[in-house]
């Protein structure tokens, strides 16, 4: 590439976004050129990619991809998602009738010819995380189980950012649960001997990751309500 050719940047202008289950959203994306002022001038067709970033950086879940008139949606996001487009230069993506499971970090993929550049926004969702136990007691659920006993609960595991968020509001939990990411984690804003010791400092303990077939604790579920109505709960996650 020529040093002085057109160099392609991608921009997103926040690098959060808020919204609530059921609610309608747009990841803001924008590329431009830096030695130009148009959007188009290159020679080659614009590819925008979208992709849904996970626990595991290796990993990637597909979102959207357009390229000319072809689009195409992937997963749980058909009929969900589309490209905002109000100018030559805009990628940004629009999803509707948010899920529990669209909460997370996307990433915007902008590529043209041999250039190509990339912008990362996170998507929160309003709502709450509240600890889980079955029945049976504490300390029942391996990893898979702790999913669906979230699921049962009209929720979802709880992410570390959303455990963090609500520990800054106040929860305090002496029983270690499964974290989306698979760790296995608790909050603790009042020490005290049965939970780390007194003398420790406040935050959220990490006893690490664990295997999560035959390791069993409780679980961090995280739940949103619909159209953004307030949930009778002390710990608010935003």
């Amino acid at each position: 590439l020529a040093e002085n050719g057109p160099r392609l940047l991608v921009v997103a202008e926040q690098a959060k976004i808020f919204s609530h289950r059921g609610g309608n959203v747009t990841l803001p994306c924008k590329f431009y050129h830096e030695h130009t002022s148009t959007a188009g001038s290159g020679t080659h067709k614009i590819r925008v990619k979208w992709t849904k970033l996970t626990s595991d950086y290796l990993k990637e879940v597909d979102v959207f991809v357009a390229m000319g008139h072809h689009r195409k949606t992937y997963g749980n996001y058909q009929g969900r998602v589309f490209l905002r487009g109000s100018s030559e230069n805009d990628a940004s993506l629009v999803i509707t009738n948010i899920i529990l499971e669209d909460y997370g970090r996307y990433k915007c993929e902008v590529i043209e010819g041999l250039e190509d550049d990339t912008a990362v926004v996170a998507l929160n969702l309003e709502g709450v995380v509240f600890p889980y136990s079955p029945r049976l007691g504490r300390y029942n659920l391996n990893f898979h189980e702790a999913q669906r006993a979230c699921l049962d609960q009209d929720s979802v595991i709880a992410s570390f950012d959303q455990l963090y968020d609500a520990w800054r509001s106040g929860l305090d939990w002496c029983n270690a649960g499964w974290l989306s990411d698979g760790s296995v984690q608790y909050p603790i804003t009042k020490p005290r001997e049965p939970c780390g010791g007194k003398n420790t400092v406040p935050g959220v303990r990490n006893y690490g990751f664990w295997d999560k077939d035959r390791s069993r604790y409780d679980v961090f579920c995280f739940t949103s309500n619909f159209n953004g109505k307030s949930l009778l709960h002390p710990y608010l996650v935003t």
